[in-house]
């Protein structure tokens, strides 16, 4: 191993250290203010990245001690990945500058040979005492180091093009995509296979019809009498939204799908049914005078979006409405493979229309799927308990679980609890999504799914897009992980165009040719 630059700014294969006395010596002293932050890393995703972040803030020499094999104490089977695996995922972040392998619990002795600056700890530490991590904070603080407990802060957005160029950021998306399939042993070649077998689910989707019209303006600047900005309209296009688009995402991927929906009596509604006649996605609208269709406007100059003005009634459908909807669920409930509930919290999906669908779905083997989205509007994840998989934001977890403060781990476990769920995916926007299934040892199995596209055109609908890929590949036999690889690759073909597009099978299995070349 070559000598250490004083900056820290080595190549991945130069970072990973073992704790042995004299590799130790040659981390940087002199003028270096040095963090170290210490845990297992099984499985790296957006919370340690925070975690990092925080500890990066602290000093300007960044090191993982990373704990040994024997410390995991595996009892229920191989969960974990071995150290020189983990050791490896770790050098690829650019925030890190080292990774040292510790060997039998070596931590005291590795504060003891490196003497930190600071030791940022996950914040369970605090509770949690270890007499081995005990024994290094001593020793820390003994050499007058600092010793702070930080999960990482909450946010809902990325800085990383602040740090990285852009191509070299979407490279390491990429390698954290490899990465994540390959902790899964999946092989991206033979997940081709699984998307062709989407065709063989039948899928109803339900839910709320949003057409949404994207405006191009010319920016003309700013009023003379109002700080006020001036745009003239050029053209506009609308697009299917809402569950209309899940609905032709499932059909463009190749599975029967059938939607259900109420809609208005207006022009809008002829607009939905024909785009998805053509698309031949089986249809059954109940027109409601008292709903006009949901109709969102959003104004933009190129690709920046300047407002969203949107024309909608959010009062629940009647009881009629809704025992045309259930008795509409049971006839087709025979020969579905999965319904897919898409939920803006505009008052299709009620109370009893979810009961309803979780009573037939007893007398069926139908996989159940859920997301709700209402950071925006008033509603709650925790409506979709014992379903097969949900699809929350964070912040739409945080908001259910009235938590802003603990780490994403905590969060997605108690999501898993109160759901009385097996599986939960939570979407991390610019950062991916985790997800998450308990084992039926209660070993939680976690992966984290980057997004791919860096530099996004438009992020709306690629949860859309995501979901549908996700719950047909689930419905034709597919599991949580090979789903999420897939649904990885869609979300980020959705977001490279402006609009809402049904992206096809053919499109999807190209892209996921081109990322595993």
């Amino acid at each position: 191993m070559s000598n250490l630059k004083k900056s820290c700014m080595v190549d991945y294969s130069e970072k990973i250290f073992s704790a042995s006395k004299d590799e130790l010596k040659l981390l940087p002293k002199d003028g270096i203010r040095t963090v170290v932050c210490y845990g297992h890393f099984n499985v790296i995703h957006p919370g340690h990245m925070r975690y990092l972040k925080y500890a990066k803030t602290l000093g300007n020499c960044l090191i993982v001690a990373l704990q040994d094999d024997a410390m995991l104490q595996d009892p229920e089977g191989q969960k974990y990945f071995s150290q020189e695996e983990r050791a490896e995922a770790l050098s690829s972040l650019h925030i890190l500058d080292y990774v040292v392998t510790l060997d039998n619990g070596n931590l005291p002795e590795f504060v003891e040979l490196v003497r930190p600056s600071v030791m940022v700890l996950g914040s369970e530490h605090e509770l949690d005492k270890n007499e081995m991590v005990d024994n290094a904070i001593f020793i820390l603080e003994k050499n007058e180091g600092e010793i702070i407990y930080h999960a990482g802060d909450t946010h809902y957005a990325n800085t990383d093009l602040l740090h990285i160029k852009i191509d070299d950021l979407e490279q390491e998306k990429i390698n954290l995509y490899k990465n994540a399939c390959r902790n899964q042993k999946l092989e991206i070649r033979k997940l081709e296979k699984r998307v062709k077998k989407i065709a063989e689910s039948n899928i109803l989707v339900i839910g709320d019809t949003i057409v949404d019209q994207y405006v191009g303006c010319d920016a003309l600047g700013m009023s003379s009498e109002a700080p006020v900005l001036v745009v003239r309209e050029l053209e506009s296009k609308e697009y299917l939204g809402g569950a209309a688009i899940v609905a032709s995402h499932v059909r463009a991927l190749g599975a029967k799908c059938h939607f259900i929906s109420v809609i208005g009596n207006d022009i809008h509604a002829n607009y939905v049914s024909k785009e998805l006649e053509s698309s031949d996605v089986n249809t059954y609208f109940i027109k409601d005078d008292s709903r006009p269709t949901s109709y969102k406007i959003r104004y933009m100059v190129e690709s920046q979006k300047l407002f969203r003005v949107s024309r909608l009634k959010e009062h629940k459908i009647s009881t009629k409405i809704e025992d045309l909807i259930i008795k509409k669920i049971n006839e087709l409930s025979p020969s579905l493979d999965g319904i897919i509930i898409s939920d803006f919290v505009y008052g299709v999906i009620t109370e009893r229309i979810i009961r309803g669908i979780k009573n037939i779905v007893k007398e069926n083997k139908i996989k159940l799927f859920a997301d709700v989205q209402c950071s925006s509007q008033i509603g709650s994840v925790l409506k979709y308990k014992d379903f097969d998989l949900v699809f929350p934001t964070e912040k739409e977890a945080r908001i259910a679980l009235d938590n802003n403060v603990e780490g994403i781990e905590w969060i997605a476990n108690k999501l898993l609890d109160k759901l009385s769920s097996k599986e939960v995916l939570v979407k991390l926007g610019s950062e991916g999504f985790i997800a998450y299934s308990k084992q039926s040892d209660g070993f939680v199995l976690k992966q984290h799914f980057p997004a791919l596209t860096v530099n996004p055109v438009d992020v709306t609908g690629a949860g859309d897009s995501m979901m549908a890929a996700m719950a047909g590949c689930i419905s034709s036999g597919g599991d949580l992980m090979e789903a999420s690889a897939i649904g990885a690759c869609m979300a980020s073909l959705s977001v490279r165009e402006i609009g809402n597009t049904p992206i096809n099978k053919e499109q999807l299995s190209q892209f996921m040719r081109y990322i595993d070349s």
